[in-house]
């Protein structure tokens, strides 16, 4: 019983299966390998300064870093991608809390993480009905802890903290880990990591060659409605090339399904941005931690992924399902 679940949750024996995967690996490498040098040209060519080539290439080391790192788990088993992800919500959630000063309520601190970590063995054993419970429960608790000090004084303040980090960062992260308990997770949340990241590349050149009119110019002066619209166009048409063969034969691989697929992933990841963008001008701060070099915070690089992973989630979901072929509740069934 032991070895069976290990062997699910922790085999990278089909890691490369769906041939998306293999080529995605392939140019996410070759991309790395041949930035450097492209870089390099720019600036031998005066297209760049000195002092933008030392930030390209600050950017560059932390994408040699966490390439690997979200890839490695993908590719290991699904029991390391859920790892990988409730790793890195736990560390977007440590970095909100901070920034916030809400880590000092360590009651209802503690029922938050404990609520996440309820989602992760719920995602881990596949049982959904549990998972889909949780949130409703933890809200709950949440509001019944935040009493255990008896001061009606920022009560409102507490609870609301605990209420949206345990949403963002437990929630919205949850989805993607659940995601893995699908046969094809690695080629289908490869192309939504790829996409969401290129659509925040895609703005910003886009919104640089014909951006003029600011998009929320007090929430975050660098996007512009060409960038919006850029970045729309382009990720769309991204996810909808990839997604054909991701979803090759399946009831998701028609125009309509990755057109409006590639839409959610775009305006998704644009808002995910503004929220986290709204909170640090709320609370007067550049950056939401300084763990990457020329990013900020983890929470500042995978803003977009919060509220993209439910929305693809229950899409997938809908229409087609997810892990409807792989046995449910294997740690408490």
């Amino acid at each position: 019983m032991i070895e069976t679940i290990w062997l699910k949750l922790f085999s990278p024996s089909k890691a490369f299966d769906h041939p998306v995967t293999l080529w995605l690996m392939v140019a996410l490498g070759a991309v790395l390998l041949l930035t450097p040098l492209v870089v390099e040209l720019l600036r031998k060519t005066g297209r760049i300064d000195e002092g933008l080539r030392k930030e390209l290439h600050r950017r560059l080391l932390s994408w040699l870093v966490l390439v690997p790192a979200m890839a490695l788990p993908l590719l290991l088993g699904p029991g390391c991608t859920i790892l990988a992800i409730t790793i890195l919500s736990l560390l977007c959630y440590r970095e909100f809390a901070r920034a916030t000063g809400f880590f000092r309520n360590r009651a209802i601190s503690a029922t938050v993480v404990v609520a996440m970590l309820a989602l992760t063995f719920a995602t881990y054993d596949h049982w959904y009905n549990f998972f889909v419970a949780i949130p409703s429960l933890a809200i709950a608790l949440i509001v019944i802890v935040a009493l255990f000090k008896d001061e009606p004084q920022g009560y409102l303040q507490r609870t609301s903290l605990g209420v949206l980090s345990f949403l963002l960062f437990g929630l919205c992260f949850g989805h993607l880990a659940y995601m893995a308990n699908d046969h094809d997770y690695r080629p289908i949340m490869l192309i939504l990591i790829l996409c969401v990241e290129m659509n925040d590349v895609f703005a910003y050149i886009t919104g640089k060659t014909f951006g003029s009119r600011k998009l929320a110019p007090n929430t975050s002066p660098g996007k512009t409605m060409g960038g919006a619209i850029g970045g729309l166009i382009l990720t769309t048409a991204l996810f909808a090339l990839l997604g054909h063969w991701v979803f090759l034969g399946e009831a998701l691989d028609s125009p309509v399904h990755l057109i409006a697929m590639g839409i959610i992933i775009s305006l998704g990841g644009m808002c995910g941005d503004l929220v986290i963008s709204s909170i640090k001008r709320d609370l007067g701060i550049k950056d939401m931690g300084t763990l990457l070099p020329g990013h900020g915070g983890l929470l500042d690089r995978f803003d977009s992924l919060m509220l993209v992973s439910p929305a693809i989630f229950h899409y997938v979901g809908y229409f087609q399902g997810w892990g409807l072929d792989q046995p449910e509740r294997i740690l408490t069934g």
